[in-house]
């Protein structure tokens, strides 16, 4: 059954209608206010003596692709009020309808306002004109600051940690409601102090967790000390594998050595390999008499003198870098790597047929580089001479195989994985060790953190256990706590995507109001 519909309802609740007038381009209604009195809001005396009237223009949601614009006829009245010293005042439509001295209806504004959070200035111009909305990207920034609402409620567990304004030059803080798993501040930098003073503006604050950085903990400690410290648990693992890796790095010398990189026929090499192998012959001189003047306790500083070379190559020298016959580098081919062994194990051995299939699985690189991949592979493939070439993976490839691919092993590196395992012992103990720590985390058991620092303060990774000891009570609270940063790491991700959305340029007010005022 068609009922017809009545024009009053179309309109927001408070408003008569008297008339519609549609256009091409645009829908004008005519209204006016429903009630025939006005409340004076000086003196609060309810009025009907009218003054005069004037026509107010609204915008609403609009309707069939047109703008709908509502003309209201307002009215000014007199106050009766005895001694009230507003003689006339102008007669309120109520928050419901629009706010004092609104454009646009209090409905229009609400979708503005979730324009602006949702895609800022002018991607939300650029859609709004599509919905017919007139609204412009300053408006809509604006709408968003002003709507700004502040969480006050008490606030128990936070994350706290620091999001870049610009990589490696400026940074800010951001602090996380752990249980209400939202943003509830954005600091300008972060310093210490700054941190402190904001954590002292909140004394409910009993839970903080922060990631291992000497600047967050100390402004937890003055500025809530009645509040438990918690390490960040994914960054306590990260330190571990890293811890491990420097164990590797300071080992690579013996472990070219075990690997017997230097016996290489060079016309079992690569073009590129070759080219590689020459540069390596005149980096070696260079290394080995850095290598003899370490050898007669010269200092560093001395060395750099007397070969004219730059403190941080000595330093890496002295600590087992630099001779290195193919220095690896992060491939691009790495994502690829189980495709391209899939592909060769299955008689794919064509360059250009590898990259063509590559490029099907959106492979970015160029042609050059999987050629490259499969003539190395065929020289290893096709020689069995006993001198043959035999590159030593780079470090972190060795911490990998020694860690999470152990039970992956390749089989033409399983030898030289075992014969590494062999002659540098300190290898096996330094990963017994980050096992263990890595089990205590994963089980939480923090009796056995005291008997593996006892073990690890001996160790390869005597720096880490130094760290643990250090920060010991938030490493203590990380294992048996069950908040954690991992949710403030999730919010900077949010923070980025909204700063990138509006290309960098967006000030802390702005950020706020659209990260903070959002929820």
């Amino acid at each position: 059954m068609c009922r017809k519909t009545h024009t009053a309802t179309l309109t927001p609740a408070g408003l008569a209608v008297d008339g519609v007038e549609i256009g091409a381009a645009k829908i004008i209604v005519m209204a006016r206010p429903s009630t025939k009195m006005a409340t004076c809001p000086e003196c609060g005396a309810v009025s009907g003596r009218i003054h005069s009237r004037y026509r107010r223009r609204l915008v609403d949601l609009p309707a069939h692709g047109r703008i709908v614009e509502i003309n209201v006829e307002t009215r000014r009245f007199r106050c009766v009020g005895t001694g009230c010293r507003r003689r006339i005042f102008v007669q309120r439509l109520g928050d419901a309808v629009a706010l004092p001295s609104a454009r646009r209806t209090a409905r229009m504004d609400g979708i503005v306002h979730r324009l602006g959070l949702a895609l800022g200035g002018r991607p939300g111009h650029n859609l709004a004109s599509r919905l017919a909305i007139p609204v412009s990207k300053d408006t809509l920034l604006r709408t968003v600051r002003r709507r700004t609402a502040r969480p006050r409620d008490p606030l128990r567990a936070v994350g706290i940690d620091d999001w870049a304004w610009r990589k490696g030059c400026q940074y800010g803080t951001v602090i996380c409601d752990l249980k209400r798993r939202r943003i509830v501040a954005l600091l300008p930098d972060r310093a210490s102090g700054t941190s402190a003073a904001w954590l002292r503006g909140h004394p409910s604050i009993e839970f903080i967790a922060r990631d291992r950085g000497a600047s967050y903990g100390d402004a937890a400690s003055k500025g809530a000390p009645q509040a438990l410290q918690i390490a960040d648990r994914w960054h306590l693992f990260e330190n571990a594998s890293a811890s491990f890796l420097d164990v590797v790095r300071q080992n690579m010398h013996a472990i070219r050595k075990s690997s017997a990189t230097d016996n290489i026929d060079p016309t079992l090499l690569s073009c590129a390999e070759r080219k590689r192998w020459e540069n390596f012959q005149h980096r070696k001189k260079t290394v080995d008499a850095v290598l003899r003047l370490l050898e007669q306790r010269t200092p560093l500083k001395q060395i750099t003198r007397r070969l004219s070379l730059a403190r941080q190559t000595v330093r890496r020298i002295a600590r087992g870098g630099g001779l290195e016959v193919f220095r690896s580098r992060v491939s691009i081919l790495e994502p690829y790597a189980e495709t391209l062994d899939a592909l060769w194990t299955g008689g794919c051995r064509n360059g250009a047929e590898l990259w063509r299939r590559l490029r099907i699985q959106g492979f970015q690189g160029s042609l050059r580089v999987v050629a490259e991949w499969a003539t190395r592979r065929r020289l290893d493939e096709s020689s069995n001479l006993a001198g043959r070439v035999r590159k030593t993976p780079s470090a972190r490839k060795i911490a990998r195989l020694m860690t999470i691919e152990r039970d992956q092993v390749p089989r033409d590196q399983a030898s030289m994985m075992a014969k590494i395992a062999h002659d540098v012992p300190q290898l096996l103990e330094a990963r017994d060790l980050v096992d263990r720590f890595h089990e205590i985390m994963r089980q939480q058991k923090a009796a056995d953190l005291d008997p593996w620092i006892a073990a690890a303060i001996d160790s390869p990774l005597s720096s880490f256990a130094k760290g643990i000891i250090a920060d010991r009570d938030a490493v203590q609270a990380a294992i048996i706590q069950l908040w954690s940063n991992g949710q403030t790491e999730g919010q900077i991700t949010k923070l980025k995507l909204v700063k990138r959305q509006m290309y960098g340029r967006a000030k802390i007010d702005l950020l706020e109001a659209r990260l903070i005022g959002a929820a």
